[in-house]
């Protein structure tokens, strides 16, 4: 792990490195034990060899010095990754060992051992307070959007992460369903309860879908729907969290096609019972991303435009984050974020937090630490040049106590994003990125992209010492905070943000299921 010792503070005024870092000493990731050749079946697309890209990472709650990560390895251009990996640190982060899940063929996936995909996706991990690690993804056989096959699957290790049992399924389906965007929360309260959500497709609507083990991960309760949107929505995106009190908070976005057109917003619903039953929907807020790309030759990055991330304060507080581009009338997305101070039921209006608005920053990863300190981690493109053939892009921590004062310090940067693998028409590092904590410490845990067309992208763990916790009234310079409410001097019209909303989740979800747009009676897809 590479340590950085930070002063704090952070204003717009530091001024940006000249040209490419370096990249970090923090590598997590080495080079593919995949073996050569290996497509697991697969007969369409790409894979892009030593590209590890959308990471994961935890801190055992009762450990901290012992941390989780997950990431796809090899990824496809099409669809999914030729294996899912987890590496387990028992020292902060400074040595790593490593494991391939044999969720698909490429990584000792087996009919007998339950693996027997062509791809794996969407890494997930988590710690129960017995230290129980759990690792979950979705594994599917055909192109993203063309499954023959899709499952869930989890595997739970009783040794730290070092050693795993064969994954079960907690869903199987053909190719009239489709699952997706898998997230799972070991209950921080109660190591015998484990829960896990995603989305599952069927024509023109997507409920989210729900299991539950009581005893550890032994055994799960058979998958259900817990939300069902109207014919012509779905859910993506779908993570639970738990409160203090132990209600189970479950977060998605939902997407809605009424009328030929695209929209999406935010929603939790709650659960007191450990998920037995659960509430109507709440409404967190509208999600008006517009999507970035390289703004020189337009070329699209694929980040996080119709998904977001959430946590749970000691307090029992929930913080979100997400793009949107509300603060700019719909040119460009920055990082907002919103506040439940009473588990879920009312939220806060968004403001703005990102340090520089006159570029687009994509992809908020959010944590808070046990002290109550916020955290987002996200890109921008505040460094990137004239020149077409790089994607200069910095990634960036910003930390505040009362979601009003924001420090921001450089996890690392510039980076050349255009060295990224081109997943789906747009440069990829991940729809999430991890984010964790230990003691005084954050840990960053992200795909950085090189200019080496053998090795484009590598996992880094970046610890951030000395981000000591500061109140509003601590000299942080003026307030970055801005109500998600103004409209810049180039807004667009109401009519031309919404067509611009409408086509970046029609593009957005084009790249993760195509045939998407025909699914939801939409017009073709926009280029």
């Amino acid at each position: 792990m590479l340590v950085v010792a930070c002063g704090g503070g952070g204003g717009d005024s530091t001024p940006a490195p000249p040209s490419v870092l370096p990249l970090p000493a923090g590598r997590i990731s080495v080079a593919s034990p995949v073996a050569a050749g290996c497509t697991g079946g697969s007969t369409s697309g790409g894979y892009f060899v030593n590209a590890e890209v959308e990471p994961f990472v935890v801190a055992d709650p009762a450990h901290g010095n012992h941390l989780v990560a997950t990431w796809q390895q090899d990824r496809w251009t099409n669809g999914g990754a030729r294996a899912v990996m987890t590496a387990a640190s028992f020292d902060g982060g400074h040595t790593w060992s490593r494991t391939l899940q044999p969720m698909s063929r490429c990584a000792g996936g087996t009919l007998a051992n339950g693996g027997d995909y062509e791809r794996a996706t969407d890494p997930w991990v988590d710690i129960a307070p017995d230290g129980t690690v759990y690792a979950m993804a979705l594994a599917f056989s055909g192109a993203s959007g063309q499954a023959s096959a899709s499952a869930m699957l989890v595997s739970r290790s009783t040794d730290g992460g070092v050693s795993w049992s064969a994954p079960v399924a907690l869903i199987r389906d053909g190719a009239a369903f489709f699952n997706d965007k898998n997230a799972l929360t070991a209950d921080p309260h109660d190591a015998h309860h484990v829960y896990a959500v995603w989305d599952r497709l069927a024509g023109a609507n997507g409920p989210s879908y729900f299991a539950r083990s009581t005893d550890g991960g032994l055994s799960w309760e058979a998958a259900h729907a817990i939300y069902t949107p109207a014919s012509g929505s779905q859910t993506i995106g779908n993570r639970i969290v738990v409160l203090p009190d132990g209600t189970l908070a479950n977060f998605f976005t939902q997407i809605d096609t009424a009328g030929g057109s695209a929209s999406a917003h935010l929603d939790v619903i709650r659960s007191a019972d450990k998920g037995v039953t659960w509430s109507a929907s709440i409404r967190v807020a509208d999600l008006r991303a517009v999507g970035a790309s390289d703004p020189d030759t337009g070329a699209p990055i694929r980040d996080a435009g119709v998904l977001a991330s959430i946590g749970v304060a000691p307090d029992g507080g929930l913080w979100a984050t997400w793009q949107d581009a509300r603060l700019s009338g719909g040119q460009r997305d920055a990082i907002l974020l919103s506040h439940s101070g009473d588990g879920g039921l009312s939220w806060s209006a968004p403001v703005g937090i990102n340090r520089n608005t006159n570029v687009s920053a994509f992809i908020p990863t959010l944590h808070v630490r046990a002290d109550g300190t916020v955290a987002v981690m996200h890109y921008d493109l505040r460094d990137n040049t004239a020149d077409p053939t790089t994607l200069l892009a910095d990634a960036w921590l910003l930390t505040s106590r009362d979601g009003v004062a924001w420090t921001e310090t450089r996890v690392w940067g510039p980076f050349d994003l255009a060295g990224a693998p081109t997943v789906d028409a747009g440069r990829f590092l991940g729809d999430y990125q991890g984010l964790t904590s230990n003691g005084g410490s954050f840990i960053p845990v992200l795909a950085l992209s090189s200019t080496d067309t053998s090795n484009r992208t590598d996992i880094y763990a970046i610890e951030l010492a000395g981000l000591a916790a500061r109140d509003s009234a601590s000299s942080l310079g003026t307030p970055v905070a801005r109500e998600a409410t103004g409209a810049a001097s180039a807004a667009l019209s109401p009519e031309a943000f919404r067509r611009r909303v409408h086509e970046n989740i029609v593009r957005t979800m084009e790249r993760r299921l195509p045939g998407w747009s025909q699914r939801m009676r939409l017009d073709a897809p926009p280029r």
